[in-house]
């Protein structure tokens, strides 16, 4: 309210009936407090709106008390649910974020970089849609940096779900319901307008469960539509009909892609999955409300949020440790567009 004196530490400390001491180890997250004390004084700090003073903080311990979140689409479903759970769990311990979309420029990401040098953020957690449009490749001495996603290097911490064993998977899914002409939308990578790290990856998978099969790599079967929206997926159906490709399923290499793929084959009275089989890829809210709901793979994104903030504070403590991979698991969630 207007003309109140804002809440200090001291006033929490007072109402929560603790040190002033233990009200900072609550906020910063630096030292183990029991759960019902955490719990008690985040009771006060509620009541008294109060809000922690980070530059302070950052004062102090060489901190800015910010991190960077750099993502290459903020207006997928699938950006939007993760960077949710980067916020959520980056303000949990205590960070606030930046949030920055990079798509393929890399000046973006080399102007967080230069930010991190002169510590106005702590870290970066970097969404590159390949190393070859990422700074990374090019800097030699990198602030505390996680990457996460398809690129694969050895530079940097990374969180990642094993998306070729994923595409594999589906398209044994598919293959063990008869398909055998699978049509993959972002699967394109050698006529591709930008070659994505995920789009090669992904494609990879396909193919290694395609040989497995014993079915031949059919490439007239593959579009690579950019970006990968819903509009892109459904302009992908048209021109795999336009040039004549049969197919008995598609694999979109992300939902977006496949409600866009489901539009378009319902437009043509094509049924789903009676005529066709549809998959998609990273389990969006939307996919399990579609027509059909649609099979897809599904990942943790709280955990992958979780464990990227949780390597961004090992590096910020140790520099110079070797890089680290975590592998955050996946499943096949089996839907309507599928069972036939």
């Amino acid at each position: 309210m207007a003309g109140m004196a804002r809440a200090t530490m001291k006033d929490v400390a007072a109402l929560a009936g603790v040190s002033p001491k233990t009200v900072s180890n609550v906020v910063t997250g630096t030292v183990f407090v029991r759960p019902e004390t955490v719990e008690r004084v985040q009771a006060a700090m509620a009541e008294l709106r109060f809000v922690p003073n980070l530059s302070a903080r950052g004062l102090r311990n060489g901190r800015s008390g910010t991190i960077a979140v750099a993502l290459p689409d903020l207006a997928t479903p699938f950006s939007a649910d993760l960077l949710h759970h980067i916020v959520e769990v980056a303000h949990e311990r205590g960070f606030a974020v930046q949030v920055e979309e990079t798509a393929a420029e890399p000046g973006r990401e080399e102007e967080l970089l230069s930010r991190a040098r002169a510590h106005l953020i702590d870290g970066l957690i970097l969404n590159p849609i390949r190393l070859e449009d990422s700074v990374v490749e090019h800097t030699e001495h990198l602030p505390p940096v996680v990457l996460i996603g398809e690129v694969e290097q050895q530079l940097t911490d990374r969180v990642l779900i094993d998306s070729r064993r994923a595409s594999r998977d589906i398209a044994r899914h598919l293959i063990a319901r008869g398909a055998r002409r699978i049509a993959v939308v972002g699967g394109d990578t050698e006529r591709a307008e930008v070659a994505t790290a995920t789009s090669r990856v992904r494609l990879a998978g396909h193919l290694d469960g395609l040989a497995e099969a014993g079915i031949v790599r059919d490439q007239a079967l593959e579009i690579d539509p950019f970006p990968w929206t819903t509009a892109a997926g459904a302009a992908a159906v048209d021109e795999l009909i336009g040039r004549g490709v049969r197919f008995d399923a598609v694999v979109a290499f992300t939902d977006s892609l496949a409600i866009g793929v489901l539009h378009a084959l319902h437009a043509r009275g094509v049924r789903v999955p009676e005529d066709v089989l549809v998959t998609g890829f990273d389990d969006v809210e939307l996919s399990a409300y579609a027509s059909p709901a649609l099979t897809t793979v599904r990942l943790d994104r709280r955990a992958f949020a979780e464990e990227a903030l949780r390597l961004l504070e090992d590096r910020m403590s140790a520099r110079t440790a070797p890089p680290r991979a975590v592998t955050v698991p996946y499943e096949i969630i089996v839907r309507a567009s599928t069972e036939v």
